[in-house]
C-alpha cells in the first residue's frame, strides 16, 4: 500500500508539525489508506516540548518528493547465484518470460547481469570450439539427469575438456586422442574401452548400459550415464557451466532505490544496456530497471498541510501528485494537475480546522492528542491575542483542553517561553519560524519570535541584524523581517534589513531607525503580509 505524506511547510511551526500528525492519525483511524505524517525541518524548542509534554516523538523527516526509483514499478526477476548453470538461467528465463537475469553473490549483492543475448553468444561459440573448463561434477550431473557408474578413483570436483562424439569404427582418424577430452557415446563398448585406455577424463555414456568390466578398468576417467542422446547431451554439457562463466561483470551501471529518476533518465540515455539492476541500502540486488519503467513514473503522493505556496513546500512537488489543501492561509502558486479537495477556512490555526474534522467524522481524538490539538491553536494564535483568533479557535481549544485535562494557560506559559532561550542563537530563533514570500517580484523573508519578554531579546538585535544580514545576502532577498511578538505587550518589536523605506512607509514609521514597535500587530498572516503585499501589488 501507498503511503501518503502529510506536510506542513518548512520551517515548521507547532501547527505545522501537529495538524499534519493529527490528520494522518483521523485518516488511518478512518481505514483509508495508509497516511504518515512529515517534516520539512527540525523540529523547534517549542514544538519539541510539546510533543514531549504529550508523549509524541516528531514526524518523518523529508527533504524531498521527487520521484525515486523505489517510487517505480521495476521488475523483480529471481537472482540467480553466480555458481548456478546456464541451463538453470536459460530455463528461468523461458519461466518468466524475461530476457536479462541479476546474478548475485552469497551475501545477495550484484555479481553481474545475464543476458539472453550472452546465452547466445556462448552457444554459438561453443559449437565450434566445445570445450568446457571447470564444470563442476554436480552440475553436469544435474543437466544431464546423470549417475556416476565409476568415479575415476576419488570422485572429481569438477571436469575439463574437449567435448567430442565418438564415431563409428572405421573413422578412428577422425575420433579423439587426447586426454583432454569429454567422450560422448551411446552403446559402444570399443569406444568407452579406447576412452579409458587412452585416460580420458570422462566419459559419457548415452542411453545404453556399460559392462561392469569395462568400469573396472576405468582408472582415472570418470564414467557419467544419461538418458539423453549425444547430440542433446553435447549441448548440455556446455550449459552445465556455471553462469558465472558468461555473465557480465565488468563496466555494469546500476542504480539504487533512492536515486532519482531525474538523474536515472540521464545515465539510461549515456548507455545501451537492455536492464539495468536495482540495489538497496545494502548493496543488494532487488530487481531491474528498463527503460519503459521510465516511460510512466508512479509519482510520490502528499498532502499539503498549514501552507498552500510553493516557495514553503517541500522540494520536489512538481513531481508529486497533491491529494488535499488543508490550511487557513491566503490562497497562492500552487497548482495541481487534478482536480483535489482544498479546505481554507479564516480561523487562527490550522490545528482548530483538523479538530473539526474529528467531529464531523464522529471520532473523538484521544487525550493525548486532543492535547497536541490545544497547543498548537494556543502557539498559533499567541493565546488568542492574535487578530487571526476567531471564536471557534477559542471554543475548540478549551474543548481540546478539557478532553485532554491541561491548562490552556499553563501551557501558553510553557510554549512561549520555550523557544527563546539566552543559550539559543541568534541564527537558530530567527530560523525557527522563518518564511519566505513573493510578492509583486519582491523576495521578502519574515521571521518571528513569540515571546512573554521581549526586552531580553531586544538587547540582543545587532546580533539579530547580522543574522538577517547573512540571510538577506545568501538568499537573494530583497527584505529580511523579523517580528519579535510580545504576548503580555499585545504588540510586535519589528526589526528590518533591505527595502527599508518600503518598511517604513507601510506601517507609518516616523523614526530612521530599524526597529520599530507596532502595537497590536501580532499576526504575520494577516497584519504584515497583506499590509505590504498591498504596497508592493
Amino acid at each position: 500500500m501507498d503511503t501518503v505524506y502529510i506536510t506542513g511547510h518548512r520551517n515548521p511551526d507547532t501547527d505545522s508539525i501537529v495538524s499534519a500528525m493529527a490528520y494522518a492519525a483521523l485518516k488511518n483511524a478512518l481505514g483509508e489508506r495508509q497516511y504518515q505524517a512529515a517534516r520539512l525541518g527540525q523540529i523547534s524548542d517549542e514544538t519539541q516540548l510539546v510533543l514531549n509534554r504529550f508523549g509524541f516523538q516528531p514526524p518523518r523527516l523529508i527533504s524531498d518528493v521527487r520521484t525515486q526509483v523505489r517510487d517505480l514499478d521495476y521488475d523483480t526477476p529471481p537472482t540467480l547465484s553466480a555458481a548456478a548453470t546456464i541451463s538453470r538461467a536459460w530455463q528461468t528465463m523461458q519461466t518468466e518470460h524475461i530476457s536479462v537475469l541479476p546474478v548475485a553473490n552469497e551475501d545477495g549483492t550484484l555479481y553481474g547481469m545475464l543476458s539472453a543475448g550472452d546465452v547466445a553468444s556462448y552457444d554459438m561459440a561453443s559449437v565450434r570450439d566445445p570445450m568446457v573448463e571447470s564444470v563442476p561434477v554436480y552440475n553436469l550431473l544435474s543437466v544431464l539427469e546423470g549417475k556416476i557408474l565409476s568415479a575415476g578413483g576419488e570422485l572429481r570436483d569438477d571436469i575439463s575438456g574437449t567435448i567430442t562424439i565418438a564415431l563409428p569404427a572405421g573413422r578412428e582418424n577422425l575420433m579423439f586422442s587426447d586426454k583432454n577430452s569429454i567422450v560422448v557415446c551411446g552403446n559402444q563398448p570399443d569406444m568407452i574401452r579406447r576412452a579409458v585406455e587412452i585416460g580420458v577424463n570422462c566419459v559419457i555414456v548415452c542411453q545404453a548400459e556399460v559392462d561392469a568390466a569395462l568400469l573396472a578398468a576405468a582408472g582415472d576417467t570418470c564414467v557419467i550415464s544419461t538418458p539423453y542422446d549425444a547430440y542433446q547431451a553435447v549441448r548440455l554439457i556446455c550449459h552445465a557451466l556455471p553462469i558465472s562463466h558468461v555473465c557480465k561483470t565488468k563496466g555494469l551501471v546500476c542504480f539504487h532505490l533512492d536515486d532519482y529518476i531525474d538523474d536515472v533518465q540521464d545515465t539510461v540515455l549515456e548507455s545501451r544496456f537492455r536492464a539495468y539492476p536495482i540495489l538497496d541500502e545494502n548493496e543488494q540486488v532487488v530487481g531491474t530497471l528498463s527503460r519503459f519503467h521510465l516511460l510512466r513514473p508512479r509519482r510520490k503522493r502528499v498532502i499539503l498541510m498549514d501552507h498552500n505556496e510553493r516557495a514553503q513546500s517541500v522540494v520536489g512537488l512538481e513531481q508529486a501528485d497533491i491529494l488535499e489543501i488543508v490550511d487557513h492561509h491566503r490562497l497562492a502558486d500552487i497548482e495541481t494537475k487534478n482536480p483535489i479537495y482544498v479546505r481554507n477556512e479564516p480561523v487562527g490555526s490550522t490545528a482548530t480546522i483538523v479538530a473539526g474534522m474529528y467531529q464531523e467524522k464522529g471520532l473523538m481524538p484521544t487525550a493525548k492528542m486532543a492535547g497536541l490539538l490545544a497547543a498548537a491553536i494556543v502557539s498559533d494564535t499567541v493565546m488568542f491575542k492574535s487578530p487571526t483568533c476567531t471564536q471557534r479557535d477559542i471554543d475548540v481549544a478549551r474543548r481540546m483542553g478539557r478532553i485532554a485535562s491541561v491548562s490552556l494557560e499553563d501551557l501558553g506559559q510553557a510554549i512561549f517561553s520555550a523557544s527563546c532561550g539566552d543559550d539559543k542563537t541568534a541564527e537558530a530563533m530567527l530560523k525557527t519560524d522563518y518564511k519566505e514570500f513573493h510578492i509583486a517580484g519582491h523576495n521578502l523573508a519574515v521571521s518571528q519570535i513569540t515571546c512573554m519578554d521581549s526586552d531580553r531579546l531586544l538587547r540582543r538585535q545587532e546580533e539579530f541584524f547580522s543574522a538577517m544580514n547573512t540571510v538577506l545576502q545568501q538568499k537573494h532577498m530583497d527584505t529580511v523581517v523579523l517580528m519579535i511578538t510580545d504576548v503580555l505587550l499585545e504588540g510586535t518589536h519589528l526589526l528590518f534589513i533591505g527595502d527599508e523605506e518600503t518598511i517604513r512607509q507601510a506601517f507609518n514609521l516616523k523614526s530612521t531607525g530599524n526597529c520599530a514597535f507596532l502595537p497590536k500587530i501580532m499576526s504575520r498572516k494577516k497584519q504584515v503580509i497583506p499590509t505590504l503585499s498591498a504596497l508592493w501589488g
